[in-house]
């Protein structure tokens, strides 16, 4: 069931990241959202709120700090979540 609810999450995020980039991106686990995504602080803050409303939480920015991969994000989503 954690792998479905973390398939959801990843293409949630996925449809956020395109969203706020204006470019389709295919992302797994092992995406790295500076490196493979080219995402500057300015758009992961905007992906950051695009997530919040998709998912109703509040991300808190200290959290953001140990994030590097779309399954970094995507387990603390999860996290949130619960």
């Amino acid at each position: 069931m954690a792998e479905v609810v973390t398939d959801l999450t990843v293409r949630e995020i996925e449809r956020a990241v395109t969203t706020v980039l204006g470019r389709s991106v295919r992302l797994q686990d092992e995406t790295d959202i500076a490196r493979d995504l080219s995402v500057d602080s300015l758009a992961l803050m905007n992906i950051v709120m695009e997530l919040e409303d998709r998912f109703d939480i509040s991300i808190p920015l200290d959290r953001l700090a140990d994030i590097q991969t779309i399954g970094d994000l995507s387990a603390l989503i999860t996290e949130l979540r619960a």
